[in-house]
């Protein structure tokens, strides 16, 4: 089948630098995606966005040329419901990788069953309005009480202006609560400001809920520009990150969003965000946790 990219969309960069941060040996990327190819796994008829081909060989050489192990890939939005491209990177990592789901509450338990087989730890509720038609609460709940006992938790992305309507629904799932891009704070606002504050006292309240201190080149507004080689790129992002990592240190992941879908003003050299990491995890003890320790325990618990 034949798919006609969005207009404007940015493919992935493909002369992705050598990072200069050395990953600690069994790292986890843990957040990347799939997309297709659409000849093999066409894209949803409901999708608002029509990526590039971004195929599993193409995510594995990107994992070995960065230097990590592992992968955790999470089910694409252009993707729905039909999760057959990230089961197949899945089953084809070598049980080097793992995926979290998107299901309907139509899945049936031998359905859950076979996802959980092929490596599927999680399942994913988006609640960005431009991404994804609004599922309702009682639907999600359902889902993530099914998913509950297979020791799945529950990946949720959001704005962080939508952090008070959505509270009490996100304390009410009965799994780990894994948070993509730390809620999304506005960068330009204080890092002590009541908005970012309202997401430590999420984190701070609820001991379940981890977070994902990921997609610097989505947050920043001063951008991939490094002032000199004592700077991070993306540098106005790095109080939030380094805050949620050194207060959390036991609840957090890192992922690098490859192919990074849906970004308007420019593509990121995935070895620039891997140069990132030491400047929001400045320790060793901190890298090791948040790259390998924290991804292992949430992903592969029969390898702790």
């Amino acid at each position: 089948m034949e798919f006609e990219k969005t207009p404007g969309w940015l493919d992935w960069y493909a002369g992705p630098s050598k990072p200069r941060f050395k990953l600690p040996a069994g790292a986890v990327d843990a957040h990347c995606h799939v997309f297709g190819p659409g000849a093999e796994f066409p894209y949803a008829p409901e999708r608002k966005y029509t990526p590039c081909d971004a195929s599993k060989a193409q995510l594995f050489a990107l994992r070995d040329h960065l230097g990590f192990a592992r992968n955790v890939i999470v089910q694409a939005t252009c993707h729905g419901a039909d999760n057959r491209a990230m089961v197949d990177a899945c089953k084809a990592s070598g049980g080097k990788a793992r995926g979290v789901a998107t299901v309907r509450r139509t899945i049936t338990d031998q359905e859950l069953q076979d996802l959980h087989a092929a490596g599927v730890r999680g399942v994913r509720f988006n609640f960005v309005k431009r991404l994804v038609d609004f599922t309702p609460k009682d639907e999600l709940l359902e889902i993530a009480n099914r998913i509950a006992p297979l020791g799945w938790h529950v990946v949720i992305y959001f704005e962080a202006v939508d952090l008070p309507e959505l509270w009490d629904f996100f304390t009410a799932l009965p799994t780990t609560v894994v948070v993509d891009h730390m809620g999304r704070p506005d960068v330009s606002k204080p890092v002590d400001g009541p908005e970012f504050e309202l997401f430590v006292k999420f984190m701070r309240d609820n001991p379940n809920v981890w977070s994902k201190v990921s997609c610097p080149e989505r947050l920043s507004v001063t951008g991939p520009k490094a002032l000199n080689g004592e700077q991070a790129a993306y540098r106005d992002v790095v109080p939030f990150a380094k805050r949620i990592v050194e207060e959390f240190p036991d609840r957090v992941l890192w992922g690098t969003d490859w192919p990074h879908p849906n970004l308007k003003d420019h593509m990121p050299d995935d070895g620039l965000l891997v140069d990132f990491i030491p400047h929001i995890a400045v320790t060793a003890e901190l890298q090791q946790k948040l790259l390998v320790d924290n991804p292992m325990r949430l992903y592969w618990p029969e390898e702790v």
